[in-house]
């Protein structure tokens, strides 16, 4: 069955590229056929598993081009097809017919709810976890039933875990994996960390003991230096811990070397401190990373930037109160005129739940310097009420077309930002491109 299902996936591959399209049914295709196909496969190499909320097609796209870089042949599924049908096109595209993996690393970035299967269906060596938010309760669940999925999957793993050590929620896995090895990444504390945290927050009790944990300082959300008030759970020690942080210029040093973050962003000084640790692990060059950092694309809706009759447009993808709030906090950061377009969705991909958008700071982005917001998308009424809620007093417009609502927002020229949810992204993205100039 191995063999068909390797053929038939890879003729589905074969004619899909043919006709310019892409995507997971080659993948859907084979797992229906031999659902254990991926534990058939011979990968003698390194396999390095990235997940987490946020962050992880960032990082192990990143990762990725590490590896590129020095000169070693990288598979990866860079498009972020995440989920095991995805993931298992990207693998068949890389092996031979027999099944023989052809390559000197595996990078993959994965789906939170899909790393069980992964790791209990291929032999991985490295296994990274950026954060845990809540996020998509309708299709992710409650984020401790996700956190226990993935603790019970590495129970036995017996490779690297690299773990965000300023996210207890992230912390607690190395109490679960006593075969693994633990490390960690860090950041100190910056200059925008407060004492106390405004945003919607995970991380209060101890994974432990239940009881409170108390926070030295908190970097954003429930990400900081935290121990508990009765046991010794706390932020654990770190040789890969960021300091000298500029955040608005995403300057940091970690072991004697200086970088730059590709965005701005603590945000994005974070997903560079996992690929910097894993630079160290597998014995790199330390200037290897900032080559990584200037060069590398940010994944499409990532901070990323059109022009229009001059003008400057920035899209960003968000899902979750966290990730909203991070963009929103660069948007706050520009003081000059400017509009702002929110598409909201509630498709299977973006959760249908949408009531997480009366947890994320909008008020973030509704200073008088905003002119106008245009809000768009199959709950464009729900995001347009969460604005009035908010108290803004400036224009604000409904278009559920997203190209209606591009026009509007192109009819008065002036420094933009667009936020769009993950089915949105793809449609606003390719108008903005037919239309830059």
């Amino acid at each position: 069955m191995k063999l068909i299902a390797i053929l038939i996936a890879k003729c589905a591959s074969f004619i899909l590229t043919k006709i310019q399209r892409g995507g997971s049914f080659p993948g859907q295709l084979a797992l229906r056929i031999c659902p254990d196909l991926l534990s058939k496969l011979t990968i003698p190499c390194d396999i390095i598993v990235v997940s987490g909320t946020n962050g992880k097609t960032s990082t192990s796209n990143m990762i990725a081009d590490l590896f590129q870089f020095h000169q070693q042949r990288v598979i990866s599924n860079r498009k972020g097809d995440n989920l095991k049908e995805g993931i298992t096109t990207t693998l068949l595209n890389a092996c031979s017919i027999t099944g023989r993996f052809r390559g000197d690393i595996v990078v993959l970035e994965v789906d939170e709810l899909n790393v069980p299967y992964i790791i209990k269906h291929l032999p991985v060596t490295y296994v990274v976890i950026t954060n845990f938010f809540r996020d998509q309760l309708d299709r992710s669940q409650e984020m401790e039933q996700l956190i226990r999925k993935i603790e019970t999957a590495l129970v036995s793993f017996q490779g690297v875990l690299l773990l965000n050590g300023d996210d207890p929620n992230v912390v607690r896995i190395a109490d679960q994996t006593p075969q693994a090895k633990v490390v960690y990444f860090r950041a100190e504390r910056c200059s925008t960390a407060s004492e106390q945290s405004e945003e919607a927050s995970e991380g209060k009790f101890c994974p432990r003991c239940d009881a409170p944990l108390v926070y030295q300082y908190y970097q954003y959300s429930h990400i900081g230096s935290f121990h508990c008030c009765k046991c010794h759970f706390q932020s654990p020690q770190s040789a890969y811990c960021a300091s000298d942080i500029v955040v608005d210029q995403g300057r940091f040093q970690v072991l004697c070397q200086q970088y730059q973050a590709p965005v701005p962003s603590l945000y994005s000084i974070y997903n560079c401190m996992a690929v910097i640790a894993l630079c160290d692990l597998f014995h790199l060059p330390a200037t290897l990373p900032q080559t990584v950092f200037a060069q590398t694309k940010q994944p499409a809706g990532r901070n990323e930037t059109f022009y229009w009759q001059n003008q400057c447009y920035t899209l960003n993808l968000v899902k979750n109160p966290t990730g909203a709030n991070e963009v929103l906090k660069t948007i706050e950061l520009d003081s000059s005129p400017k509009a702002l377009m929110i598409v909201l969705n509630d498709h299977a991909q973006d959760g249908t739940d949408v009531s997480w958008i009366y947890d994320a700071q909008f008020e973030r982005a509704l200073a008088l310097s905003t002119q106008f917001i245009v809000c768009s998308g199959r709950r464009a009424y729900d995001m347009a009420l969460r604005i009035k809620y908010a108290g803004y007093q400036g224009e604000l417009l409904v278009q559920e077309s997203i190209q209606a609502a591009l026009d509007t927002l192109y009819a008065r020229p002036m420094r933009s930002y667009l936020i769009a949810t993950y089915t949105a992204l793809a449609p606003l993205r390719n108008a903005m491109r037919k239309e830059e100039h």
